[in-house]
């Protein structure tokens, strides 16, 4: 009976070891997986990290100002300047002595003026350093206008359409201007916030974002037998005062040199026969210069929207949409504008115009 439990306590001493040695084993086994999942967790953490890292880094950049680089798109309009970072470089060389100009206007429409800001738009004011610059499409209220929006060195003017998120214009103004006018006194128009009128000593200023007529030509007959001639109306009234200055988008390519593919555009909004037709009876009623024209009739590739499809603006597949009209007795004052096509940060880019007083 001794002997009997003595051999069953040794087989429960070796039972035990056996279950203890056992559980080592398998632990042993559970540390290499988990070693290799690991591993292999960590490799593709590190490759998602890196991934995150460059998509991180693309970000940061588009929170500053958005500038094309020529080395990487080389565009067919060497002639535009980029945005290097410095207001004299913009310029081209004729234009660096500001002696030569005393008033510099720019227009700008910013496919939403919140964005914009985000995009860096207005470090691009403050370096270009416009006496006024008008801005197009705002698409925001006034109570939902960033705080940043107001700069210290400008004096501010929103007039938003009551729509929300759609049309509207805005005006930064470095001097207070001796009135300043939204609308063109028509409700059926205004209610778009489409135009701001600045009073200067000298001139009036006007920024407009003129109707576009729509995907299927919806809005063609609104704008061109009731805005264009209430808006003509607008202007000559205005003239008979002090001569005019219109700027903005002005939403028609004037002439087939005014967008890269005029035989494929006939039909769409911006280059229709009606448009056309109407801008030209716009200058001629009103007495106002297309100034880009007088300066440069013949100049090919100038233009100032690109479609975000298809890398348009690489390809400097555009439109000239965007302009500075004068009254002709003003011409003589204007003395040059350029496109700033490098500079990003909207479907568009900005238009300088340089005067003498």
């Amino acid at each position: 009976m001794l002997l009997f439990t003595k051999r069953l306590l040794l087989i429960s001493e070796t039972m035990a070891r056996r279950q203890v040695k056992k559980p080592a084993v398998n632990s042993a086994a559970s540390l290499t997986k988990k070693r290799k999942i690991d591993s292999t967790h960590n490799s593709k953490e590190e490759s998602e990290n890196g991934r995150r890292s460059v998509k991180s880094k693309k970000t940061d950049s588009d929170t500053s100002l958005k500038v094309v680089n020529a080395e990487d798109t080389k565009p067919s309009y060497s002639w535009c300047r980029t945005y290097p970072g410095s207001t004299v470089s913009l310029m081209h060389p004729s234009l660096k002595d500001s002696s030569s100009w005393t008033f510099k206007c720019v227009t700008w429409n910013v496919n939403g003026l919140r964005a914009w800001i985000k995009n860096g738009g207005l470090n691009y004011v403050l370096e270009e350093q416009p006496d006024v610059i008008g801005l197009q499409e705002i698409k925001c209220q006034l109570k939902d206008i960033p705080n940043a929006a107001n700069l210290s060195e400008f004096k501010s003017y929103w007039f938003p359409a009551d729509k929300p998120g759609y049309a509207g214009t805005g005006l930064y103004s470095k001097a207070a201007p001796i009135t300043v006018k939204h609308g063109i006194g028509i409700k059926e128009h205004d209610n778009e916030g489409r135009t701001i009128t600045a009073e200067y000593d000298k001139f009036f200023l006007i920024t407009t974002y003129v109707p576009n007529s729509g995907r299927g030509l919806v809005r063609l007959k609104y704008r061109t037998e009731h805005w264009d001639k209430a808006f003509c109306e607008y202007v000559k009234q205005l003239d008979k005062k002090k001569p005019v200055i219109v700027s903005g988008d002005l939403n028609v390519a004037h002439e087939e040199i005014d967008l890269k593919n005029p035989d494929g555009n006939h039909k769409t909004a911006g280059f229709t026969d009606e448009e056309r037709k109407s801008f030209t009876r716009f200058l001629a009623d009103a007495d106002l210069v297309d100034t880009y024209r007088h300066f440069y009739p013949n100049r090919r590739d100038a233009y100032t929207f690109w479609s975000t499809m298809k890398n348009a603006r690489v390809s400097n597949s555009g439109w000239r949409l965007d302009y500075f009209l004068v009254s002709r007795r003003f011409l003589s004052h204007v003395v040059d504008q350029e496109f700033r096509c490098g500079v990003l940060g909207s479907d568009h880019c900005p238009v300088v115009t340089y005067i003498k007083l």
